[in-house]
């Protein structure tokens, strides 16, 4: 097989050397390594296939992988076989009249923002808290959330088509896409088959050009925090301003991320007495200042009326502000962003329980499993995000711990276990589900739905070669 590759792509773009297959064996998280036999870079369609449709026939395992910056062990390659590296394939095309963007697996957020602003398209999209050099690709097959998800829900309600490698090697679109000379407008009207791809975490064929759509860029632009003190404020003003209509994005941060933001390394579990415990960072956007104005006014109002109801809220303040009191704060001054104190602190290890599920769920979920984690040693660290107008959203809870120590690493898996558990009996699911994740999950789920999966999987991949060990095999 590794003289069949180095015909395709050349022989300095296959790995084998254990040193540099290291890299590929393991990711942020306590989840276990496991190493490749090779590792392949490639730069076109044209070369995935044929090396798809050749690993069918010996029934080799494919892994594919864009930049490994994922948090739930999808790109680490279970059962060995071949690790398709596609950072390099970074094509991107701007249609600005039809509002879609054509990317290739190796466009990262940075790229693709710095390509609107340098043609001076009036549009944008929705940036992950992912580093800015991370595929946008991948978090909309995985259906990650944005910075644009309260208006237009998770990133893969954005995919208007794909391209993607079947397990002959046979190359086929989805989407209106499909049709001859038709720009990729949308999924519809042809049967939404971007369903068969869209969340399987690679394990029904390969993606390898994604059209998803482009939101207008608004001239006027506002990002206001307001400190809040527990869940109970924090999520009763989220609700309230989701159906206001008046915001692009809502998200909401427990005390320990503003903590490490400013430089604390490990907050201590509990917060500090009379410290506000969450931040709410508000998203406006505007064509008219007297637009802008009234959404303002809007905010306040409803921040005043809770207030007066008895919850507890600071007044808001412009990120701007912030960032000339502290410049720490420029982190969440504009996105994409580099969270440095996740990614960077040292001990190399980052895990989260990232769910979506039912908004007014989030105070009771927030203070049990905040209760949890504080009980376990971890300060409760928490992510939240209303989506697609608040008819649900994201609660994550994120841990850093070091990988080198691996009384550490247990109790991370610990945790984990146990937070699952309690968001799935208060009705949350989780995305990006790591495979231990959904061995836990797979028994609540309607048994007609597992079957279906399995009859679609074997269906789509019936020699499994296709990321082994992810979902339901």
């Amino acid at each position: 097989m590794k003289k069949f590759l180095m015909e395709i792509v050349g022989e300095e773009n296959v790995l084998d050397a254990p040193a540099l297959l290291r890299e590929y064996a393991e990711d942020f998280t306590e989840i276990e390594a496991s190493s490749p036999d090779l590792v392949v870079f490639v730069e076109t369609a044209e070369q995935v296939c044929r090396i798809v449709a050749e690993a069918n026939a010996r029934q080799i395992p494919l892994t594919p992988r864009a930049y490994g910056t994922n948090v739930g062990g999808l790109t680490i390659p279970s059962r060995g076989g071949i690790v398709l590296d596609m950072s390099r394939m970074n094509g991107l095309e701007i249609d600005a009249d039809n509002m879609v963007a054509i990317a290739e697996p190796g466009v990262t957020q940075r790229q693709i923002k710095q390509r609107l602003i340098d043609e001076n398209v009036p549009l944008t999209l929705g940036y992950s808290l992912a580093p800015p050099d991370t595929s946008i690709f991948a978090n909309a097959l995985l259906g990650g959330l944005t910075n644009r998800s309260l208006k237009y829900g998770d990133q893969s309600d954005w995919i208007a088509g794909l391209e993607v490698v079947l397990n002959d090697g046979t190359l086929a679109k989805t989407g209106a896409w499909a049709q001859r000379d038709t720009p990729p407008f949308g999924l519809v009207p042809f049967p939404d088959l971007s369903g068969l791809f869209v969340a399987w975490q690679g394990t029904t064929g390969l993606a390898v050009k994604m059209a998803f759509q482009l939101w207008p860029a608004h001239p006027l632009n506002k990002r206001l925090f307001v400190l809040t003190y527990g869940p109970r404020s924090t999520y009763k003003a989220m609700m309230c301003l989701c159906r206001a209509e008046i915001c692009d994005d809502i998200g909401g941060l427990s005390w320990p991320a503003g903590k490490m933001m400013m430089g604390v390394k490990h907050p201590h579990p509990v917060p500090d007495p009379g410290e506000p415990t969450f931040f709410l960072y508000v998203d406006l956007t505007a064509e008219i200042e007297e637009e802008m104005a009234v959404k303002e006014k809007i905010l306040r109002k409803i921040l005043g009326e809770l207030a007066e109801k008895g919850e507890r809220y600071e007044a808001p303040l412009d990120v701007n502000q912030l960032v000339k009191v502290n410049p720490a704060m420029g982190k969440f001054a504009e996105f994409p962003t580099e969270l440095d104190f996740l990614t960077k602190h040292g001990g190399g290890g980052l895990s989260w329980i990232g769910t979506y599920g039912p908004v007014p769920r989030f105070i009771e979920a927030a203070e049990a499993c905040s209760a949890v984690m504080i009980e376990r040693g971890f300060p409760p660290m928490i992510v939240s995000r209303p989506m697609r107008g608040g008819h649900f959203g994201v609660l994550r809870f994120i841990t850093i711990f070091d990988k080198q120590k691996p009384d550490e690493v247990e109790k991370v898996k610990a945790v984990n276990l146990e937070l699952l558990g309690m968001l799935a009996d208060r009705g949350f699911v989780m995305y990006k589900t790591p495979a231990w994740a959904w061995k836990v999950l797979a028994p609540r789920l309607d048994p007609g739905m597992l079957a279906l999966m399995k009859r679609v999987k074997r269906l789509m991949d019936p020699n499994g070669i296709f990321n082994p060990g992810k979902l339901e095999d």
